[in-house]
């Protein structure tokens, strides 16, 4: 059992703390918070061109015009322009956290360079020292609370930004007509609130910081980071996670605090203990499990970038009758093992069958979710397997399971698999209700409608009667085993058979659109 401890990641602070900044989901985040930066201080900047050249025509200046040829209108643009460049560009996929670092720093001290000579270019009686550095602190702080960033980065960057203020007010003073203020006090001036503008981004971006170290540290169980979540069940809560030595994507399952009573802790490490006794490459792997110090129970499996049947049904419709006897004879043999050591599932359903591409294998499907799952081989827990209680999802429960939650055995998931099949062929359940209670019925008392007829096109005969085979009402005559059943879906006659360079073209189909949608 692993204990949890702090892992220490990239990103160092001034304390020592670290949160993990290079991980897939940070970079995502900074991505994101900085177009967001960008964004906001364009618009700002745009508001106030805007709203300048409008003043400037209703009530023109004494001296000049309101003109686009103005240098300080230019160079308002061209601070706009460097904006623009910067929103555009982390919108380009693939970026990496240097680039983005790289894009960070020179971005906001080329827009506030090209606001100092913006400044520079506009009559004294502006106080142009005065207005850039209003310019500057705004920038500075929309920056400092929405970019992550380290202090000591967000000190230098501000200090480059901010350094053309006090330059600024010696050029004005020293060659403008004098006025009441000194040349050296004007400098000053500008040292001292751009010396501020520079502390109080670095304050900002402390806190802030300080703020995701926390929160990534709360995120961090044993060896691994937590990312988004990406499910919940009865049993648990499932994250996408990685490990932070190896790199490596996985998922964590963790037991909420309010289902952490003495059965559901023991439920919950009986689920894992049993799941991690198979090894079949079509059940889902465990690589690890453990305890917080605070009792949060959580168990570590592969992460299964890949879509579930249920998914893939609803999204896509029927399945072809080849590839729906490939996902069949792969969970067919997952069964065969966990039957084979005395495991059944009890909840076999689409949602509970992954499709994904292992090892450079595409429609690798795999079975998961055993939180239901009974050993014949023990006598386990009254208190786990409670009688009177329904064990499984309604519209893919055996008749006998519903009967008797503890009369299950190995043909009650070949029903499950027959009602997973039915629904893979023609897009809807074998049998639904207006409630759980009436779809249990169906399943005690009525005969199911041939696939073929709810599609409404023919089925290859054999395969029909397989899937109606699976679904009788009498465990004595459904198919042995699962080892049965996966021969038997075997020597299907099938006119086109789903090969690998079909299912390879599906995948690659199915990548191009997730990237279209990730770029648009």
């Amino acid at each position: 059992m692993t204990d949890c401890r702090k892992v220490q990641c990239r990103g160092e602070e001034p304390s020592g703390e670290r949160v993990p900044v290079d991980s897939t989901g940070e970079v995502d985040f900074l991505r994101e918070r900085l177009a967001l930066y960008a964004k906001a201080v364009l618009l700002a900047s745009a508001g106030f061109w805007v709203a300048g050249f409008v003043i400037q025509l209703l009530w023109p200046p004494r001296i000049g015009a309101a003109s686009f040829s103005r240098p300080d209108i230019l160079f308002h643009l061209a601070a706009c322009a460097v904006l623009v460049v910067m929103w555009l560009a982390t919108r380009q996929p693939g970026l990496t956290e240097r680039p983005l670092f790289v894009l960070d720093s020179v971005g906001t001290v080329a827009t506030l360079a090209l606001f100092a000579c913006m400044a520079a270019s506009m009559p004294r009686a502006w106080r142009p020292e005065s207005l850039f550095l209003l310019i500057v602190l705004a920038v500075l702080l929309t920056r400092a609370s929405l970019v992550p960033s380290r202090p000591g980065r967000s000190a230098w960057i501000s200090a480059f930004s901010a350094a053309p203020a006090p330059l600024l007010a010696f050029w004005v003073y020293a060659v403008r007509t004098p006025a009441e203020v000194s040349r050296g006090q004007a400098v000053s001036y500008a040292f001292l609130w751009g010396s501020l503008a520079v502390a109080l981004s670095m304050l900002v971006s402390y806190v802030t910081f300080r703020l995701r170290s926390s929160v990534a540290k709360a995120r961090q169980l044993g060896q691994y980071t937590l990312g988004e979540k990406l499910g919940e069940g009865g049993m648990g809560i499932v994250y996408r996670a990685e490990h932070q030595m190896l790199r490596r994507p996985t998922a964590i399952k963790l037991l909420p605090p309010g289902r952490s009573g003495e059965a559901g802790l023991k439920r919950f490490e009986r689920e894992v203990q049993l799941t991690a006794r198979l090894t079949n490459p079509h059940t889902v792997s465990i690589y690890d499990f453990g305890r917080t110090p605070d009792g949060l129970f959580y168990y570590v499996m592969e992460y299964l970038d890949g879509v579930d049947l249920e998914t893939l049904v609803t999204e896509g419709g029927p399945l072809e009758p080849a590839r729906a006897v490939r996902i069949l004879h792969q969970v067919s043999e997952a069964l065969a093992e966990a039957h084979g050591i005395g495991l059944i599932h009890r909840d076999v359903k689409p949602a509970n069958i992954i499709l994904c591409e292992r090892g450079g294998v595409a429609d690798v499907a795999k079975v998961l979710d055993f939180g239901l799952v009974k050993d014949l081989s023990s006598n386990a827990d009254p208190g786990l397997t409670a009688e009177n209680v329904l064990q499984g999802t309604p519209q893919y429960m055996a008749p006998e399971a519903i009967r008797d939650s503890t009369s299950a055995d190995p043909r009650s998931d070949l029903y499950a698999l027959g009602a997973v099949a039915y629904f893979l062929l023609t897009g809807t359940p074998v049998f639904s209700g207006r409630s759980p209670l009436e779809t249990i019925h169906h399943h005690l008392q009525t005969e199911p409608e041939p696939p073929s007829k709810r599609l409404g096109r023919a089925l290859p005969a054999d395969l029909e009667a397989l899937v109606l085979s699976c679904l009788r009402k009498d465990p004595e005559e459904r198919p042995e085993s699962a080892r049965a059943l996966a021969h038997a879906l075997d020597a299907c006659a099938l006119n086109a058979p789903w090969n690998e360079v079909a299912a390879e073209s599906w995948w690659r189909e199915r990548a191009r659109r997730k990237t279209a949608v990730r770029t648009a």
